[in-house]
């Protein structure tokens, strides 16, 4: 990621809230392999877990999980095999276990838009040298990856009703708003909703993936690098769109710009 001074974000506890915010990031890995592409991504819902919310510089441990007849999956399998050749069970079938490559998992805010040259209200008329340019937040997160693929394995197991109890937590409450009844709003489903049975059976068709993060970079890219009356332009061309995506694209662009009035900033 390019990060230029006046757009990267350095403060941890920000970016971990843009991961939680947008759970929906793709895990991109570099796997070389003899029988699947080296390169593969894939959009998976991931949840954040930081054990001290106080510390602003713990960077936390993602949780995530994907279908097990996903290429990428077998590529993951196949790569805990290559970090430790013991990673197999006695009939052959990859165990649970970390691999060795770096993975990254690339997350993206809601809300980016288009910038059109006409929003630079001073710059335009005086010289033209305007082009258009998009606008949006985004984090990287970088780590060290365990992958829980023995279907046969009780940790298997409980780490994906673990992970999966917890996403449909967030998701329901943090991303759908269903908080409940006595929140006004509609109760969250839960993963006990479902039979049982067919739980289990939906299992045994996923693997689960655990990445400690080891760096975590990010950055709001909102029109900061330009002066004060063509952000002010791009924060009134956004608005006058009269769209949802409009007016936050317009808020983002005001309250970077506002933090950078504050002391020490760059």
């Amino acid at each position: 990621m390019h990060l230029h001074p006046k757009h990267v974000e350095p403060h941890v506890p920000t970016l971990r809230q843009l991961i939680r915010d947008n759970p929906l990031g793709v895990l991109v890995t570099a796997l070389p392999s003899p029988n699947h592409s080296t390169i593969q991504c894939t959009h998976i819902p991931w949840i954040l877990d930081v054990a001290d919310e106080a510390d602003e510089a713990e960077l936390g441990t993602l949780r995530g999980h994907l279908a097990r007849m996903n290429p990428h999956s077998k590529a993951l399998a196949e790569a805990v095999v290559s970090s430790n050749s013991t990673n197999t069970n006695s009939d052959g079938r990859p165990a649970n276990g970390p691999i060795e490559t770096e993975v990254s998992v690339l997350f993206t805010a809601t809300d980016h838009a288009y910038v059109r040259p006409q929003f630079y209200v001073a710059t335009k008329p005086t010289t033209g040298k305007v082009v258009p340019t998009w606008n949006y937040a985004a984090a990287q997160a970088y780590g060290r990856a365990r992958v829980f693929c023995d279907s046969a394995d009780p940790d298997t197991s409980a780490f994906l009703r673990r992970q999966v109890d917890d996403l449909s937590r967030h998701a329901e409450a943090h991303v759908a708003g269903h908080t409940g009844p006595e929140n006004g709003r509609p109760p969250p489903w839960k993963v006990t909703d479902a039979p049982e049975r067919y739980i289990e059976l939906l299992s045994k068709n996923i693997i689960g993936i655990e990445i400690k993060l080891t760096r975590l970079e990010g950055k709001w890219k909102m029109s900061q690098e330009m002066g004060e009356e063509d952000r002010n332009g791009v924060a009134a061309g956004f608005a006058a769109l009269g769209t949802e995506n409009g007016a936050a694209m317009a808020k983002m662009v005001e309250e970077r710009a506002a933090l950078m009035k504050k002391p020490g900033a760059v």
